[in-house]
């Protein structure tokens, strides 16, 4: 057999592949020139673009929410500087170097990385080793992507968070290995502090968090101008290697604008004083709670607001949901006999009455198909219009009320700001929430339970602006607790409205007065008074309707006193409410009004007198 022609067929056949070969080769190199030649050459700024986009890191800065202080400056709430600590394990495992093959040396110290850091998390942290391990060496998540962000501890300080990473560099530059540590960084995520904790607690409210770490304000001053307290945050966007931040590459900070500072009206140290009054009393009258308003009676500018029970905004989360709020700007109540004030300075404003017009008092009244009676038995009595609120008299009240068109009333509680949003800086709730008081047709009965404060429902600041108008001379302030708010470059970017109008006559208003001083001082012992002072008051004991039954309930009272000073130069109102109390106003109620009004008068520059002359008013006359 001829093996010649085989022999050339096989060295045609290799040559062929060869060359075919050849060609695949030069077209795939060809293919890799021309790529080389667009990335380096017509589209090298696109792949730099890409590779700049690659290595482009965004941070947000967080803004610091405004500070929130009292009238003097004293701190009720403000941030303060910590941060959430974040891992990198896929630098960590490399100790930061991930463009080039790691040295000898550096794959030691790589290696004595996970540990070593986490034995510094320890020394500042707590904790054991093994509470960071995991963090620190989770190089991936489930899907194989790298894991360059671990969260291994929140609220942590600024300053610790800068020791952690002077420790970590502590042998960066040495030629030791080791001692020189990468991978661990940080997020600001400022934490909401209440160093007064309990004080106006109520007033000031409380913040949430969501789970990145945003804050808006739940609760009080702090629900009410979120907006402006929350300012608004930056960015900062730069270029990262394996080391951390480019030195000298180009960054773009958008710089975080910090929230608005919030300065109320509220003295923190007379509202320490209201709260510890505010929670013996509800304790001594076994109340269910209770709550109190201070108000310079000329501006309407509120000094306190308590609540009892209150809460710590600091574990606001250990509280019961009913605790969080402001009762005495949220929760409606029928006054009881305070609200007779009210009707005096309408009768005396309409010039129905002096305070020396006589009533004849019996022993009880028809009213519709009831009748009304008194707090305490008596026969028929003759009173002076002085006397009937002096003594509180509900059968008094009504006779007098009936010398007033029913629609004048109404108008009258309408000026006088009751059933109506009061404008306060704090949430008020729904208009269901406000109050009621009846219409201007209202039935003849509940005409006669209304002017002596059942009926009727109102917030105890609602009330407290009204008591306020009617002895300041009669001009009606809507009232408030803010002060300012002033934006992080200094400007002012609220001031309240102090629109006022007149709502009685100012010889009405002194009448009124004359009534009031009746009552605080004729009706009590000296023991009982403010030494060195006259002053204004008025009681309430209002029955409670049963939620379950929807009739009044004989056990259970809302009492109230509502105590005002000077009496020549009305400046100062305490207002306390006790709900759910088997007590009287005048017993229970009282005792911390005046107690309130001792501390308030000299501090607010009130000296005492050396001797305060008894009152003299006719309570009775002789028929």
């Amino acid at each position: 057999m001829n093996q010649q022609p085989i022999a050339a067929s096989r060295a045609l056949i290799m040559g062929r592949r060869t060359w075919i070969f050849s060609i695949v080769m030069a077209i795939m190199a060809s293919i890799a020139m021309g790529r080389a030649l667009l990335v380096q050459g017509i589209d090298a700024a696109g792949a730099a673009a890409q590779a700049a986009d690659d290595m482009t890191m965004s941070t947000p800065i967080k803004a610091a929410r405004g500070t929130i202080t009292d009238r003097n400056g004293s701190v009720l709430a403000e941030d303060y500087a910590v941060v959430r600590l974040i891992a990198d394990p896929w630098n960590i495992q490399t100790n930061g170097i991930v463009d080039r093959e790691l040295t000898a040396d550096e794959k030691a110290e790589a290696a004595m990385a996970p540990a070593a850091i986490a034995q510094i998390l320890v020394e500042h942290l707590g904790g054991d080793i093994g509470d960071y391990m995991y963090h620190l060496t989770r190089t991936t998540f489930d899907d194989g992507e790298p894991n360059q962000y671990e969260r291994v501890a929140s609220n942590v300080p600024m300053y610790t968070y800068q020791r952690i990473k002077a420790d970590m560099r502590a042998g960066c530059g040495d030629a030791v290995v080791g001692g020189c540590y990468y991978g661990i960084n940080m997020e600001a995520t400022p934490k909401r502090s209440y160093p007064n904790g309990m004080i106006a607690a109520n007033v000031v409210g409380f913040t949430l968090a969501d789970e990145l770490g945003n804050r808006s304000g739940a609760a009080g001053v702090e629900q009410f101008f979120d907006d402006l307290l929350a300012g608004r945050d930056g960015t900062e966007t730069y270029l990262s290697g394996g080391y951390g931040v480019i030195p000298f590459a180009d960054a773009t900070l958008v710089p975080a604008i910090d929230g608005a500072d919030v300065q109320l009206t509220l003295d923190s140290e007379l509202q320490y004083a209201v709260q510890q009054e505010l929670q013996a009393a509800v304790t001594k009258a076994g109340a269910g709670q209770g709550w109190a308003v201070v108000m310079n009676v000329n501006t309407a500018e509120i000094l306190a607001i308590a609540n009892y029970p209150t809460y710590d905004p600091n574990i606001f989360g250990e509280t019961a949901q009913s605790d969080l709020g402001n009762r005495a700007v949220d929760s409606p109540y029928e006054p009881g006999s305070v609200a007779k004030v009210l009707t005096m300075a309408a009768l005396l404003d309409q010039g129905l009455i002096d305070n020396d017009t006589r009533v004849v008092v019996p022993s009880s009244i028809d009213s519709g198909d009831d009748v009304v009676s008194d707090a305490w038995r008596h026969g028929t009595l003759y009173m002076t219009a002085r006397g009937v609120l002096a003594e509180s008299s509900n059968v008094g009240t009504i006779k007098l009320a009936r010398l007033v068109d029913k629609a004048v009333l109404h108008d009258y509680w309408m000026r006088l700001g009751l059933g109506s949003p009061t404008g306060i800086e704090l949430p008020e709730g729904l208009d269901t929430t406000l109050g009621v008081i009846p219409g201007a047709d209202m039935a003849d009965y509940t005409r006669d339970r209304a002017v002596f404060g059942q009926a009727m429902t109102v917030t105890s600041v609602q009330m407290a602006a009204a008591l306020a108008a009617v002895v300041n001379g009669g001009v009606y302030h809507a009232p408030r607790i803010v002060a300012s708010v002033t934006d992080a470059g200094g400007n002012v970017v609220y001031t309240p409205e102090t629109e006022a109008r007149r709502v009685i006559s100012a010889e009405a208003s002194a009448a009124v007065r004359d009534m009031m001083e009746a009552q605080a001082r004729a009706m009590y012992s000296e023991n009982d008074q403010v030494p060195g002072y006259r002053t204004l008051g008025k009681s309430g004991t209002a029955q409670r309707v049963n939620p379950e039954t929807g009739l009044y309930d004989d056990d259970s009272y809302t009492s109230s006193y509502v105590a005002i000073g000077p009496a020549e130069d009305p400046t100062i109102l305490v207002y306390v409410v006790l709900d759910d109390t088997g007590y009287g106003g005048n017993t229970m109620a009282r005792p911390p009004a005046i107690n309130v009004l001792r501390y308030a008068l000299p501090r607010y520059g009130f000296a005492p007198a050396g001797y305060v002359a008894p009152y003299v008013g006719d309570l009775y006359y002789r028929p």
